[in-house]
């Protein structure tokens, strides 16, 4: 009986201090148990969070999760720098300076790349960015959670320098 009048004084007493601030009373929160989903074939669980990270070929699985992280961005960073066919910026109109091209994909349950995306400021900058994701090697082993193999969507950011010919092209984009 002490703990439940205990309770309803401290209650009582932020409700007062609530309205003298004139801000709005607390509200009930209410908790719902969600249950676990029997089928992780459909759970994509984010990079960020996964509780066992998908392995890139030469990266030591037996580390971290967050070294298998950086190793695994770290890689894929390594690769588009070496694949990606950077003549597809010339003469787009792109202007000089830093330019970006995200890119969305998922690493299925088997290790593979799937559903690429990718946008940027133009139409051949997407299909390079999606034709290096695309040559990606299939992971060592996928992510985990809770013990089974799930997607994980991956997003990643392409950003390249665009450096002017000539020194009026160079005040242009200063400008910009």
């Amino acid at each position: 009986m002490k703990k439940i009048s205990f309770l309803f004084i401290i209650f009582f007493f932020s409700f007062l201090t609530s309205i003298s601030q004139n801000t709005p009373p607390i509200e009930e929160v209410k908790i719902i148990e969600v249950s676990e989903p029997e089928d992780l074939e459909t759970i994509e669980v984010p990079f960020a969070i996964i509780e066992k990270v998908p392995v890139y070929d030469g990266c030591d699985e037996n580390t971290s999760n967050e070294q298998l992280r950086m190793c695994m961005s770290n890689a894929i960073a390594k690769y588009i720098g070496k694949h990606f066919n950077t003549d597809v910026t010339k003469n787009i109109g792109l202007p000089s300076g830093p330019n970006r091209i995200i890119t969305m994909f998922k690493i299925d349950k088997e290790g593979n790349i799937i559903d690429i995306k990718a946008r940027a400021k133009h139409p051949n900058l997407e299909k390079e960015a999606i034709r290096v994701i695309s040559l990606l090697p299939k992971l060592i082993k996928p992510g985990y959670q809770r013990g089974k193999p799930v997607i994980v969507p991956y997003s990643l950011p392409i950003i390249f320098n665009v450096v002017a010919d000539t020194p009026s092209e160079q005040k242009e984009g200063q400008k910009n």
